[in-house]
């Protein structure tokens, strides 16, 4: 999230983070085969979809809040292929390529606009000073929290029917979380628009008089996308999901056994009712909340502080991932990696052990070259006894040793002699 917004927006809608879902589908020959992976990939992404919601609950951060709004909606796109529907989890990653780059597009402008301010309690009253960023706020929020006819409601709530539909364990539990997730998204979204654009202005009074709309390139960006956020997934959804639609070909796989789009279509309607209702009824308790009830809000975070602090520190994985994995890396890094053979073997073989040894004894070997005859016919001499001693060596006790272990004694006994210079 430190990162510039137009990079967030395309890592975030379109590339980096779905990467994994579209591997998942087009991987489906192998899942296809593999029921108990299927099932642990069902189980996975039902909680990434419950657990990013509740993180995004309770982040300040503006940019935050829509990053985990992401992550919340990859569980969706995860889970509906692990429950053998890979059509469905792409057809809602490219729905929501739409409205969640239009979002995080917003967002810069809304940053840009406050004087690259990101934490929304500091912001407040924008509706009137940047109306189009507002709207394009709006529809972006909406579409993510699957409002009816609009992009994200055709694609999300089709994956929470085919959940239910598949009427099994791992169906059921990925349906009941995503339920929730649909209330807690629609929440946390209205929250973001109540606390950037409709609640008091918090901000500096400086700030606020000379906040304006995006520049005439950035608007036309934000209209362009406001189109597909509304009517894209209403436009492809009989050609990606529609039954019969011959549009993926064999692009994915899918066992007859696994294919359970037409019973979706056959479940009880309370059960395709109930995440449109629970979406509706988050929307409007956080509107309540923020732009009415502020008083009750404000006692019921300093009454259960426990709670608020443990979804606001992201349900502490940061802290246990730091002190489980960061801190062991850190230190394997500095005691084995860097003063062990770094600083330890490489050295030894490197530039204080196997060079120093042979720049010490090239200049011992210098130190050798006097000039004179005498010394050099005597060098000669000795080295000529040596070499035939050696070699009467050999004759004696080749007959009662292993010609190996003369070899290393030899050398044993050289470096020894060298190393006491």
């Amino acid at each position: 999230m430190e990162g510039p917004t137009p990079v967030s927006a395309l890592i975030h809608a379109a590339t980096m983070v779905t990467a994994g879902v579209f591997l998942i589908a087009r991987s489906s020959v192998l899942y296809e085969y593999s029921p108990l992976i299927l099932e642990l990939v069902t189980v996975l992404g039902a909680l990434t979809a419950f657990v990013a919601a509740t993180i995004g609950l309770t982040q300040n951060d503006l940019k935050r809040v829509i990053a985990y709004s992401t992550c919340s909606q990859l569980g969706y796109m995860v889970f509906s292929c692990g429950l053998s529907n890979y059509n469905v989890g792409i057809f809602h990653l490219m729905n929501h390529a739409f409205f969640k780059a239009l979002l995080f597009l917003s967002a810069g402008s809304v940053i840009h606009a406050v004087a690259d301010e990101q934490d929304m309690r500091k912001m407040g009253g924008l509706k009137k000073l940047i109306p189009f960023t507002y709207s394009m706020m709006l529809i972006g929020s909406l579409a993510l929290m699957g409002f009816p006819f609009l992009t994200g409601f055709y694609s999300k709530d089709v994956i929470l029917e085919v959940a239910y539909g598949k009427y099994t364990t791992q169906g059921h539990f990925s349906y009941v979380l995503g339920v929730l997730g649909a209330f807690l998204t629609a929440f946390y979204s209205i929250r973001l628009v109540c606390l950037t654009f409709l609640s008091k202005p918090n901000g500096f009074k400086k700030v606020l008089c000379y906040s304006y709309d995006s520049s005439y390139y950035i608007v036309t960006v934000l209209a362009l996308l406001a189109i597909p956020s509304i009517f894209i997934g209403y436009f492809s959804k009989d050609m990606l999901i529609g039954l019969g639609t011959d549009f993926w070909g064999n692009s994915i796989f899918i066992l007859p056994d696994n294919m359970n789009l037409i019973d979706a279509e056959f479940i009880p309607h309370k059960y395709k009712l109930l995440p449109v209702i629970l979406s509706i009824l988050g929307a409007s308790t956080s509107f309540l909340l923020y732009r009415v009830l502020t008083e009750f809000l404000v006692f019921f975070k300093l009454y259960n502080k426990t709670i608020y602090t443990f979804l606001n520190r992201k349900w502490f994985f940061d802290k246990l991932y730091n002190e489980l994995v960061v801190q062991f890396f850190f230190k394997f890094s500095y005691s084995v990696s860097y003063k062990l053979i770094d600083r330890g073997i490489i050295e030894i073989f490197g530039p204080l052990g196997l060079s120093t040894l042979v720049t010490k004894k090239a200049y011992y070997y210098y130190k050798m070259q006097t000039g004179y005859l005498y010394h050099y016919t005597f060098v000669m001499l000795v080295g000529s006894t040596f070499l035939l001693g050696t070699r009467q060596l050999w004759l004696i006790f080749g007959l009662f040793m292993d010609f190996r272990l003369f070899i290393i004694v030899y050398i044993t006994i050289f470096f020894y002699l060298n190393s006491k210079d």
